[in-house]
Parts: C-alpha cells; structure tokens; sequence
C-alpha cells in the first residue's frame, strides 16, 4: 500500500521527476519498535504527523540544505547501496534468508557458498537466478524490436517458465485490504505523549533525510528535470500523511526502485504513476499471477541493479587523480554496509566537511633571515588545522634576532591562531626579543 500511495499520490505531486518512492527500509527498527509500543494503529498516527512535520518542512523551505552533498558521498552512497542489494540478495538466489546485517552476510557468504553446493534445490534456485542475471546483461544485443521489453521484464518472464519445472520458491502475496489498520479517535490522545512526540520527530528526519539523499543521487544519474528540494519534501510529507490515515508503513524515496527506473529508460514522472499502478492492479485484483514469479528471478534482478550502482570506474578515477575524494567515497561506502544509509551518509558528509576544511586552511609560511633581522611572512588561510605547522616555524626562530611577522597575505585568520599567534608575540617581547607584526587582519591579543 506504500508503494502504491507513492506512485499515483506522490508520483503526481511536482518535486522529483523520476524518483520512486516506498517503504521506508532505514525505518525498519523505528517502526519495529513503534508498533511494539503504541500497536499498528499507533503506528498510523506516528506516521501521519511525520508526515505534516515534513509538509511544514517543506513549506519553510529546508528542503534546499539537502543539495550541499558532496559528489564523492553520492557515489558512495549509490554503491553502498549496491554492495548492500548484491550481499543480501546472492541468499535469496540460492533460496536461503539473509542475516540481518551485511556484514554479517559478508562473512557468511563462503558457508553460503559451500552449502549450496550440495543442495539441489538451492542450485536450481541459483540456476534460474544467474539465467536471470545474464538475459539483462546481453539484452542489449538482441534485435531492436525485442528490446522495447525492458531486459528486468523478460528476465522475469524467462524464468517464470523455468520455474515451472523446477521446485523453487515462488512470491507469496497476501491480502492488501486485511493488512491496513487505520488509526482510531484513541490512537490520536497518544500525539500527547513525550515518547509518541519523539518517535514522529525520529520519523520525519530520517526519511526526509533518506529521500532528500536519493534524490541528490537520482539526479546524477539522468540528464532530465532536476528535483526541487523543497517540493519533493512536501510530497512525501503529503504521501506519509495518507499512509499514517490507511496504516500503512512509513514513505520515503527509495534508491533501489529510483534507479531501477532509470536504467529501464524512465523520462517522465509517468513512470512514477505507473509503478503505483501496476503494484495496484497485481497485489489488488491479480494476486495469483505475483505467486508464479520465482524468489531468485527477481534476485538476479537486484544483483544485477545493485553492480550497476557501484561506482567501480568513478572510483578508479579519482584514485588516479583526487585521493581524497577516492577514499570519501569508500568511507561511505564502508560505513554504509557497516552501518546503514543514514548514518553511512553522514559520516561520509562529515569526512568531506574535514577534508575540505583541511584543503582549504592551507597556509604558505615564509621565512627570510638577513642580519639583524628574521622576517616571516604568512599567507592563505591560518586556521587551527595549520597551527602546528605555524607554531613549529615561529619556535624554532633564532632567539637573539629581531622578528617581522607579515599577515598582510592572510585571507582568514580564525580565533585559534590569532590567540597563538598574540601569545607568542607577547612571550618573545617579554624576553626582549622585539617582534614587529604588521598587515594583521585584526589586533592580536595580549597574552
């Protein structure tokens, strides 16, 4: 019902173009943990009011904050993502449950691996999942007419006639209607509550972070209508207003359906519409016809979507060219499959705040000695990252030697250096080693 209300609700609402929306999967354990405290209809009314929240959100305006992401974190976080589908879904192709971390799935892939080796069932799986895997990677070279099918539908429907011979696991669908439980005049009383306040406040910033995130990341990989921050935020706001009122789950915008919809050719926000549409019509009216779809076909697909996510040429280069930027984009990635989306992002985000502040403070210290007197010139930017470096130069300063200390090249000069640099001057002068400072920004501080 969430991906339903996010493609014909959402997907008509102006904000992103191609973006897809659904469950919210970083919300797993909040709403976990809602449900086993306030009940599923409690969960209805946490969800609508995170959905006004982010509708107000929207309206100030701080939707717009979300564009200041770095490149690196982007492609970091896209293949994060990746690795994260390509681990976890290699267990459902062989018909198995994955852990419930990465990590752990990681390091359980070589037992994965050897068990299934002797398991017929989980080798038919794995048969029909790697077929699957393979009809999208030479689609592209089948003749023109056929490829107006798109290569994850045809992978689908190849396997759908394997698996008719074959004892795999197929899709179970249940019920749409019997799993809503709209929230009742009783649930509403409990928005009074302090722990019911906090978990809508929990909500609303990690999927207006997840989907502002997506869209950064969805936008980089077509070349159409860029998202307006502002007014994407008001439309997932207005699509968790209408799953909190019919008990659905949590809404955000998600990477796997977004970029599974722009390989495929998406162009316009229709497609959007038409995701809604067809998980209507088929979990609606044609149940049966989602119990046919084996479990490894779509596994393949996500495979293969997730590999495609990985940045692997992006990272090449800016190995060769940018280092720093190389490893942001790991650190993402890392922290990602080690963590989760949300917090993989912003440890990536802060490491790209470091790293830049670092490139940024760059100061050029120079030193030139006549005589009777030591002249020392700084220019750049003089903050607390370069104190060391500048303290170090100053100290090892003849003692007997007249000091000129020139800041006139200094564009910035932050507090940190300015009190070490005033403290400095004021202990050489009270030795009676004169220092002249000259082209300061602003007086230095007596020590």
């Amino acid at each position: 019902m969430t991906g339903i209300i996010g493609g014909l609700v959402v997907g008509v609402l102006p904000g992103s173009s191609l973006q897809v929306s659904g469950p919210a999967a970083g919300l797993t354990v909040l709403v976990f943990e809602a449900v086993k405290e306030y009940g599923p209809a409690g969960l209805g009314v946490i969800v609508l009011a995170a959905g006004l929240l982010q509708m107000s959100m929207g309206a100030l305006k701080t939707g717009r904050w979300f564009r200041a992401i770095s490149a690196s974190v982007v492609h970091g976080m896209l293949g994060g993502i990746g690795v994260v589908l390509v681990v976890g879904q290699t267990y459902s192709l062989l018909g198995r449950s994955a852990p419930g971390s990465t990590l752990e799935g990681l390091t359980g892939l070589p037992a994965l691996l050897i068990g299934a080796a002797g398991d017929s069932v989980a080798l038919a799986s794995a048969g029909i999942g790697v077929a699957a895997i393979a009809v999208m990677a030479v689609w592209r070279f089948v003749p023109g007419r056929l490829r107006v099918i798109p290569a994850p539908l045809a992978a689908v429907v190849l396997a759908i006639g394997a698996a008719a011979l074959l004892p795999v696991k197929k899709i179970e669908v249940q019920g749409l209607l019997g799993a809503l439980q709209p929230p009742g005049p009783g649930e509403f009383a409990r928005l009074a509550e302090l722990g019911v306040l906090g978990t809508v406040v929990a909500f609303t910033l990690i999927a207006s972070a997840e989907s502002l995130f997506s869209a950064a990341a969805v936008d980089r990989m077509h070349d159409g209508q860029r998202t307006d921050y502002d007014k994407e935020l008001m439309a997932q706001g207005v699509g968790n207003t209408a799953c909190g009122l019919l008990g659905a789950l949590p809404m955000t915008a998600v990477i796997v359906r977004s970029a599974a919809n722009v390989q495929a050719g998406a162009r316009t926000k229709a497609s959007r519409v038409m995701h809604g549409g067809w998980l209507l019509l088929f979990a609606a009216l044609l149940p049966a016809a989602l119990g046919i779809i084996p479990v490894a076909a779509l596994a393949g697909v996500l495979i293969h979507a997730g590999w495609k996510l990985v940045p692997k040429r992006e990272l090449a280069r800016l190995w060769r060219t940018e280092r720093g930027e190389a490893l942001v984009l790991g650190v993402t990635m890392a922290s990602i499959i080690a963590a989760n989306l949300l917090e993989g992002v912003v440890i990536g985000l802060l490491l790209a705040v470091v790293k830049t502040a670092w490139e940024v403070s760059h100061v050029h210290v120079e030193v030139d000695e006549d005589c009777d007197t030591v002249r020392v010139r700084l220019a750049g930017n003089a903050t607390f990252l370069r104190l060391p470096r500048i303290l170090d130069t100053l100290e090892a300063l003849p003692p007997d030697r007249r000091v000129e200390l020139d800041l006139s090249g200094l564009r910035h000069l932050d507090d940190a250096c300015r009190t070490a640099l005033g403290s400095w001057t004021a202990q050489r002068n009270s030795r009676g080693w004169p220092v002249q400072v000259s082209g300061h920004l602003r007086a230095l501080p007596a020590a």
